[in-house]
Formats: C-alpha cells, sequence, structure tokens
C-alpha cells in the first residue's frame, strides 16, 4: 500500500515522544567526547583525561563503548572486543565510573556502519549490498564491510548491544554515529521490506518523480524512525530518564524529517565539525539555526573538531588556534551548547589543548548569560527538507541550499538578528512571534501551507520570496501558478529564463523607493541568472526595478544593450491584509552567494526592512563583518557579536585574529524593563552606556572573535 506523505509525516509524531522534564537534558553546557582507537587500551591515559575534563568544566562526556569496536568486556558473538583489550580490562567502565566522580552526565556512543570478516561469514544478511548485487567491502579499512542500517545487523545485534551497554553501566544515553547507512543497499532484507511496503523494487534511479524513488525516501525513513523508537524504547526500559540520541538533522539537505526529529529528540547534537573547502564562519550558527527551528528551546549541542574536516579526513590534525575559536564563537552565538571531539585517547599534537580549555573556562564562567530562553529575532529564515528532497534531487544544493546560504549571507552583511523556520511547522504557534518570513525559492509549498502563509500576512506578518517559491507541490510537481500568486500580485506566465548573460536592472530612482536607498548613485545594476515570466494581477505603479533584457557579450563591438528600457518589474511589492509582500522573479539570494554582488545584497537588505516595516531591534555600526545575535535570559538580554572579518571569512582555517574597531549599539530593551547594568563578557570589562526609553545606547571599543554585551534587567 503506498503511503501519502501526510501519513508518512503523521506516524512516527503518533508515537510517545521522551518523557517531558527528564533531569539531565537541559543540565549540561559543555560537552566532551573521546573517541578511542582500537590500539588506545593499554597505551592512552584515561588519568589525563579526567583531569582534563575537570579543568575544562566539562559536565558531560560522550564515551566510546560499542558497534565498531568494544572498549568493555562484551559478551554478545561478534560484537567485536578491541584486541589490545587485556583480561579484566574495562576503559569504557573506568572512564565512565570517573565520569561520575566529577558529578558529570555519561552517554555511551556506538558506532555500528561497518563489522570485521568473522561477522560477515556468519551473518551474510547484515551487509550492505551494492546495485550489482556484490556485498560492501568497507571504502577505508580492508577486512571491514559496510553493514546495513535497515536490516536485522541495526534491528537485532545493535538492539542487543545496546541492552547490554545499558544494562551493564546504565548511562544516561546511547549516541549512534553512522547509524542511518552508507548510501543505498539492494541486499535481500531491504529489498523484501521494500516490496512489502509498496509493492515495488528498489529503484535505481535518483529521479525524485520516479515513482519508486519517490517511495525509498518514504520509506527509509519511516524505517529509520523505527529503528529510533525502538532503540529509545531498550534505553528507557533500563533507565527512564535515558534516551537514545541520534547523530542526524540539519537543514534543507538533510535525509531525515526535522520536524519529526524535533519530536522524538529531547536533545540533539549538531555534527558540523568544522569548516571544509568554501564555507563561512557563521555555517556553524546557521547549523544551530536549523536545528533550534525544529526542536526550539530543547537543548543544541554544537560538535566540534579540533582538527581539520576536510575530505582527505587528517582525524589526529590540529586546527590552527583562531580558527577553533571563530568556530565555536559562532555556534554559541545562535544557541549551541559546545562539544569538542577528540579521536585516539593518545594525543600526538597537543596544541589544542589549551586553545580548548580558555574557550570552556570563558563559556563556564559567562554560563548565566549563556542560558538562553528567547530568541528576540524578528526575522526568519525558511528552510524546506521537501523543497530540497522533492524539488532538488540530485541538484538541491544549487537548486536549494544555495539561495537559502545566498539570503543567510546577505542577513549577516546587513547585520540582522534571525532566525530559521522549518515549512513544516508555520502554525501560528510557531511563526506569529516573527514581523518577516523569508523563501528563498521554497518552490515545494503543499495547499496547507500555502493556506498558513496566507494567514500569517493577513494577520500583520510580511514575505519576502524568490524566484519560484510555491510554484511547486510538496511532491515537487508543478503547478499552473504559484500557490501563493495572490500573495505575489503576479501570476506565473509559463516561461523560465536563463541561465541568463549580461542581462542588467534598471534602478527607478524618480520612485524615490526605500528599496533603493544606498544605490542612489547606480543607474542599474547587474540582474540574476534565471528569472521567470510574470504577469501582474493588476496595473502597477511605476516599479522601483525593471528589466533591461540580455544582450551580446562577446565580440566588444556587439556589446550594447538591444533594449534599453522595459516596463517589466523585477520586484513586485504589495500590502495585502495587514501585512507586507515582496517578490522576486528571479535568483537574486543564489546568484548573491555564487559572485557576492555588493549590489544584490544591498537590495535584498532594502527589501527585508521595507517588508519588515518596523524599526530594527538592534542597530550595530561601526566597520566589518559582524554576525548579530540577540537573546532574552531569565535576568537578562545579550548581545552577541562575532567578528567574521578575514581574509579567510570564506577559505579557511583562520591564520590570525583581526580585531574590529569601535561599534556603536543601540539595542531594544524587551517589555522596556531598566537596565541595572551592562557587562561586556569577554573583554570582562563594564562600558559606558546609557537607557533612553526602551532603547540602550553604548559602544564595544574592541571585538577581536567574539564579544558579548550583557544587560541586566
Amino acid at each position: 500500500m503506498e503511503m501519502t506523505r501526510r501519513e508518512f509525516i503523521a506516524t512516527p509524531a503518533a508515537v510517545a515522544a521522551p518523557q517531558a522534564g527528564s533531569p539531565w537534558f537541559d543540565r549540561p553546557m559543555r560537552w566532551a567526547q573521546l573517541t578511542l582507537a582500537e590500539n588506545d587500551p593499554g597505551r592512552f591515559d584515561p588519568r589525563f583525561w579526567l583531569d582534563y575534563f575537570r579543568r575544562v568544566h566539562a559536565d558531560a562526556a560522550c564515551l566510546s563503548a560499542g558497534g565498531c569496536v568494544a572498549y568493555y568486556p562484551t559478551r554478545i558473538p561478534f560484537h567485536h572486543r578491541s584486541a589490545w583489550m587485556k583480561d579484566g580490562d574495562d576503559p569504557f567502565g573506568e572512564l565512565v565510573a570517573g565520569c561520575r566522580k566529577l558529578g558529570m552526565v555519561v552517554i555511551a556512543r556506538v558506532d555500528p556502519h561497518s563489522c570485521r570478516e568473522e561477522a560477515r561469514r556468519a551473518h551474510p544478511e547484515w551487509i550492505a549490498v551494492d546495485a550489482e548485487g556484490k556485498p560492501r567491502p568497507h571504502w577505508a579499512t580492508p577486512g571491514r564491510w559496510v553493514t546495513c542500517a535497515l536490516g536485522p545487523y541495526n534491528f537485532e545485534f545493535m538492539t542487543e548491544v545496546i541492552r547490554e551497554i545499558m544494562t551493564l553501566y546504565r548511562v544516561d544515553g546511547i549516541f549512534a554515529n553512522r547509524w542511518s547507512g552508507s548510501g543505498m543497499c539492494y541486499c535481500e532484507p531491504c529489498r523484501k521490506s521494500f516490496r512489502d511496503f509498496c509493492g515495488l523494487e528498489l529503484p535505481r534511479t535518483t529521479d525524485p518523480q520516479d515513482p519508486a524513488r519517490r517511495q525509498y525516501i518514504i520509506w527509509r525513513q519511516r524505517r529509520l524512525f523505527e529503528l529510533w523508537r525502538l532503540w529509545d524504547g531498550e534505553i528507557r526500559r533500563v533507565n527512564p530518564n535515558a534516551c537514545f540520541i541520534p547523530n542526524t538533522g540539519g537543514g534543507a539537505l538533510s535525509e531525515l524529517d526535522m520536524k519529526t526529529v524535533g519530536e522524538l529528540a529531547p536533545t540533539l547534537m549538531a555534527d558540523r565539525q568544522a569548516r571544509r573547502g568554501l564555507m563561512p564562519p557563521w555555517a556553524n550558527g546557521k547549523n544551530a539555526k536549523e536545528y533550534r527551528a525544529a526542536l526550539g528551546r530543547k537543548p543544541v549541542v554544537g560538535i566540534f573538531s579540533v582538527g581539520l574536516e576536510e575530505p582527505y579526513r587528517w582525524k589526529d590534525s590540529v586546527q590552527t588556534e583562531a580558527e577553533i575559536r571563530i568556530w565555536v564563537a559562532d555556534g554559541v552565538a545562535h544557541g549551541m551548547r559546545p562539544w569538542f571531539t577528540k579521536f585516539c585517547g593518545v594525543i600526538h599534537d597537543p596544541r589544542w589543548l589549551k586553545v580548548v580549555e580558555e574557550i570552556y573556562d570563558w563559556h563556564w564562567r559567562s554560563e548565566r548569560y549563556l542560558r538562553n530562553e528567547e530568541s528576540l529575532a524578528r526575522v526568519a529564515l525558511v528552510y524546506s527538507q521537501q523543497t530540497a528532497t522533492f524539488y532538488g534531487g540530485p541538484r538541491a544544493l544549487e537548486k536549494v541550499e544555495q539561495h537559502i546560504l545566498g539570503a543567510y549571507h546577505a542577513l549577516v552583511e546587513a547585520r540582522i538578528p534571525f532566525d530559521m523556520v522549518h515549512d513544516g511547522l508555520l502554525d501560528p504557534a510557531r511563526i506569529r512571534r516573527y514581523r518577516l518570513l523569508i523563501l528563498p525559492n521554497v518552490a515545494a509549498l503543499s495547499d496547507e501551507q500555502c493556506r498558513q502563509l496566507r494567514a500569517y500576512v493577513e494577520a500583520g506578518g510580511s514575505l519576502l520570496a524568490t524566484f519560484e517559491t510555491s510554484l511547486y507541490d510538496e511532491w515537487g510537481v508543478r503547478r499552473k501558478d504559484f500557490g501563493l500568486a495572490e500573495l505575489f500580485g503576479a501570476s506565473f506566465d509559463g516561461r523560465v529564463e536563463g541561465p541568463m548573460r549580461n542581462a542588467y536592472l534598471r534602478l527607478e530612482h524618480r520612485t524615490r523607493h526605500p528599496l533603493l536607498r544606498g544605490l542612489e548613485a547606480a543607474p542599474r545594476i547587474i540582474h540574476g541568472v534565471w528569472r521567470l515570466a510574470v504577469r501582474p494581477h493588476k496595473p502597477m505603479p511605476e516599479a522601483p526595478v525593471t528589466l533591461i533584457p540580455s544582450y551580446p557579450d562577446l565580440p566588444m563591438e556587439e556589446v550594447y544593450p538591444r533594449v534599453e528600457k522595459t516596463d517589466t518589474a523585477e520586484v513586485y511589492l504589495q500590502s495585502f491584509g495587514q501585512g507586507r509582500v515582496a517578490y522576486f522573479p528571479w535568483d537574486i539570494d543564489r546568484v548573491f552567494w555564487e559572485v557576492l554582488c555588493a549590489d544584490h545584497g544591498r537590495l535584498f537588505a532594502n527589501a527585508v526592512d521595507w517588508a519588515t516595516n518596523e524599526e530594527r531591534s538592534v542597530e550595530v555600526h561601526g566597520p566589518g563583518l559582524v554576525d548579530v545575535a540577540l537573546w532574552r535570559q531569565q535576568n537578562s538580554v545579550t548581545l552577541h557579536l562575532v567578528n567574521l572579518s578575514n581574509p579567510m571569512a570564506m577559505k579557511g582555517p583562520y591564520r590570525e585574529v583581526i580585531p574590529l574597531p569601535a561599534q556603536r549599539v543601540r539595542m531594544r530593551v524587551p517589555g522596556g524593563g531598566r537596565v541595572r547594568g551592562v557587562r561586556l563578557l569577554v573583554a570582562g570589562s563594564e562600558p559606558a552606556w546609557r537607557q533612553q526609553g526602551e532603547w540602550l545606547e553604548l559602544t564595544v571599543p574592541s571585538i577581536g572573535i567574539h564579544e558579548v554585551v550583557a544587560a541586566d534587567l
């Protein structure tokens, strides 16, 4: 029987979520992870690590227990015990006991993604199979085999392993790494389970519009959520206050539905350990926002590596001090609790130890200002997993994520505090606190989601949307017209133009529209790469931005516009209900990410200000690229300022910290409360400040990597 997407989303939610009020989930603020190598027993010094946990004020630890290798005296057949363990050795148990003496929360790490040759011979049904029907050898370690995540290896063998660990050590939880599979598996248990689910054979294509592929996406998620609930149930039978914590989650490209993940998980660890390739430091803060969009006020922990995270997998490497600091700072600024991870108990390069100790010591001393209760952002950026899955498919990075990245960076450059929102959570309780929702090519929206967005605007919220937003239904099937056509004030005219070369936007300054603020000297700016032909629903007043169509770019003698001026609007602005709507029928966000044209960033930020239609809650004036976050705690308000100004801002690692000069700050005090005092938590000083009504004003003398303005109320 085929399952609809609505049934699929609803099914996991019907299962009992972890008990509310479990005692430990919100307590830990600083995590430590020690992932042992098989030859660590007898070579590494547990006392050193326990002393280091104490020195850095770590209040929770994740310790290697089992799966690929067991670090305790397991009795389960084919659960390979470290060959370096002697009779009577129990390195996992020794670390657990030491952490408990320090009063720490302890969770056990398991990794079930591979097994050894003797296990494969005894249980061939445990092994993943490729499309040609061949068992999959491990890609990195000879003699190991990739296991199937959706069959008896996880559902039977690893369930027994988890039960044994919980029974012997009664830890606070089980953290599973690489638990959800390593690509498509065509083993007989998977083929049978999939046939039983939908009557089809496993797909041989990645096209999400293929019926079998669509059903596979649904079946795989259903199977993994079944596994999650199975393991969580076994854990709670032993320790009702413990839980299963999967290493999963993220943004639009995440494979598991984050709405369901947020319902099931009492806490979650965001495993984006460091930068790789082209990636700004704010990517860690973005990860924090993506998780918070699904988990709400549940604690989100940010895993960071002390080493490089490049494709070549230098797991025993050490990052520069500045790179570690900037990565952690942006995660903390956006609500993450830090978790350092160290691979191998033997330290080959000790340079990271002092850096992490200093970061954690500051975090411990500032803890009361880091227990956030509410983000004070008034703008939110929507991300859509269904758009990535069913519209983007294999091209989701280009067609979906790059739009998000461009919008995100434009907001950072504009120093606008903002959150992220999951498109499966557009109910009024979630979004009414925001003045503006930004839809960066959120192409796939259901009729119900469109209805929710219309109700939001009618009630006084505003929208900023780009390109093909709402042109497809939730399955990625193109509609005849936008689902939000009434809000846009325009309809799709049936044509997608692009990739365009040498096209421009004419700025109609005589309109004196605030959209053109800061662009007064520019008669025209570059256009995007892809645009939709749209037609307005009614005659429009003169548009502030109009089309100059593409014209030849070679030979140089032919480079002149064939059409100097049109009346084709390239932005649609209107009031609707009590809100406002700005719609760009082109890829302003994606092209901004690709080209980083300052004019596009300015135009986008102006559209945000026009649509928001209220004074910003915080203004930060001064040179540099600064990431801004505004939080409310029980008795304080904090403004995080992260200095991203660096030649390595887009390509790491940072070599050094380049301090910013003075920044003038003006921020609204929630509810007009009276400020009792102001501190700069990183500088450790008390700046001069004044409060005028609901506004607090001060100057931050300098920012190294991170400064936190803490206002006591």
